[in-house]
């Protein structure tokens, strides 16, 4: 029997955990506050050339698939793979204690060059798949089935040690290089990772505890990682236990990340969900993630590298995001923010649960940029700061960086925020010296602050509309008709 071929445009997972309270809550807001917030207010840029509603075009066939709301279409249309084998042809054992690592090597290499000869694509059935690292190849597809678990190898020499990141200068966590991600690629196009719901997992115990213990040699990777690339999906599977950042696209292309369910203990450092960096055309939505870090993280590198290098992330959505970090935010942005950041939209995300629900990240010797950014229609509940702008991690990669290097944030849109038991007001901490302005808080309310709690603001400039509690000095243009244009 053919092994079955996927149907890209039809793969989607409904979030998981919904709050309806949530919805009550925003509900009465709405009716209370009576706003509306017209097209213009909330997207100060046309993503892809995309708005609203579209008919995607990742198919597995011809025909495009409806899919309101999603701008999975930006990628066009994947053709149907001419060639599909399963890992069990090129010698896979599915047994969960057999290496199969040579394996996925032996069917990459095949699977390369059948690029050019109407792409390849590789099952993974049902079983557990041990293995070491291992690349991807372009106009590819990797599918797990319903079932299958791809477990990453607990031998750290599986995973070899590469040089660092031109925007990072050295590892992110230790100096030199990094270890290589568990699925990896670099200068690819038209790639796939989907499945039937079927899993990745990192199985990043051992590397937790080198670095809780002080032992790490290198930095961590990833779970996936791919790096010069264009036109990629990533949708429908479960991806677990990363021992690092669980998702990197960096100076990428047209990337859509989409239905992922992504996993890792509450404590487990570092193990951010979803990290764009230096990347453009980006969108990421309809996902569920619990993790040690933040769930989604925007960057563009490090001090004195990511200046140098100069390859800034820009048009990017995220979007229909729910999950958890307790000792982090939902969305962050840098603080890796060096070669700029810009026309980002952060929209419809259920935030529980968590440090902090928004935070922008920055610090000196950052240099690089923060511009237009949209974040709308958020809801939280028993988060501990739901807005944060922080600096002063003094956290760089060595002596080389430029103090003088001052980020500039300006045009930072929030609205429609409604947070539940919050324990703490926005804290809005700029940088001295440095240009924090255009910040607009619209349609803010907190409700659970203690009657004392005040917003706490420094070097920051802005204007608000309908905020409760009322905002800061630096903010205080309440009503005003100009507010937020």
């Amino acid at each position: 029997m053919e092994p079955e071929r996927p149907n890209y445009g039809a793969i989607m997972v409904h979030l998981k955990k919904p709050y309806w309270v949530f919805l009550i809550l925003l509900f009465t807001v709405v009716a209370v506050l009576t706003f509306q917030i017209s097209t213009k207010d909330i997207l100060p840029f046309q993503f892809f050339g995309v708005t609203g509603s579209r008919k995607t075009s990742v198919t597995s066939g011809s025909d495009p698939v409806p899919d309101p709301g999603s701008c999975a279409g930006l990628l066009g249309e994947f053709p149907e793979r001419k060639h599909v084998m399963s890992i069990k042809e090129f010698g896979g054992v599915g047994d969960g204690k057999t290496s199969n690592t040579a394996a996925f090597w032996k069917a990459i290499v095949h699977m390369q060059r059948l690029s050019n000869k109407g792409g390849g694509q590789l099952n993974v059935p049902k079983g557990m798949w041990l293995t070491g690292s291992f690349n991807l190849t372009s106009n590819f597809t990797l599918f797990l089935e319903d079932g299958a678990v791809i477990l990453g190898s607990q031998d750290p020499k599986e995973w070899p040690v590469v040089e660092p990141l031109p925007s990072y200068g050295r590892g992110r966590e230790r100096q030199g290089g990094r270890h290589i991600s568990l699925i990896h690629g670099d200068g690819l196009t038209n790639v796939v990772i989907t499945g039937q719901n079927g899993t990745i997992d990192g199985q990043g115990g051992m590397w937790w505890d080198l670095w809780q213990n002080r032992r790490l040699t290198h930095t961590r990777g990833h779970l996936v990682e791919l790096m010069n690339s264009h036109n990629i999906f990533i949708s429908n599977l479960t991806f677990r236990n990363s021992p690092f950042w669980t998702i990197h696209p960096i100076y990428c292309s047209n990337v859509v990340i989409k239905g992922m369910t992504i996993l890792a203990p509450l404590n487990a450092p570092n193990t951010d969900g979803i990290d764009p960096d230096s990347s453009t055309n980006v969108c990421i939505e309809d996902c569920y993630i619990e993790s040690g870090d933040d769930l989604v993280a925007v960057k563009s590198g490090w001090d004195q590298y990511g200046i140098r290098v100069a390859r800034p992330s820009s048009n990017i959505i995220v979007r229909r995001i729910s999950g958890t970090t307790p000792t982090c935010s939902g969305v962050g942005i840098g603080s890796e923010m060096s070669g700029g950041i810009s026309n980002v939209i952060i929209e419809d995300m259920n935030i529980w649960n968590s440090a902090a629900g928004v935070r922008i990240k920055t610090d000196k010797g950052r240099g690089g940029y923060i511009a237009n950014i949209t974040i709308k229609n958020i809801t939280m509940e028993r988060v501990k700061i739901p807005i944060m702008f922080s600096r002063g991690a003094n956290d760089h990669p060595d002596y080389g960086w430029d103090p003088k290097a001052i980020p500039k944030i300006k045009g930072i849109f929030i609205s429609n925020i409604m947070s539940l038991n919050s324990t703490k007001a926005p804290i809005l901490a700029g940088i001295k010296g440095g240009s924090f302005e255009g910040l607009c808080f619209k349609n803010v309310t907190l409700l659970g602050l203690a009657p004392t709690a005040a917003w706490h603001c420094e070097f920051v400039s802005g204007c608000t509309n309908a905020v409760f509690p009322l905002p800061c000095p630096q903010l205080q243009n309440n009503g005003s008709s100009a507010c937020c244009i």
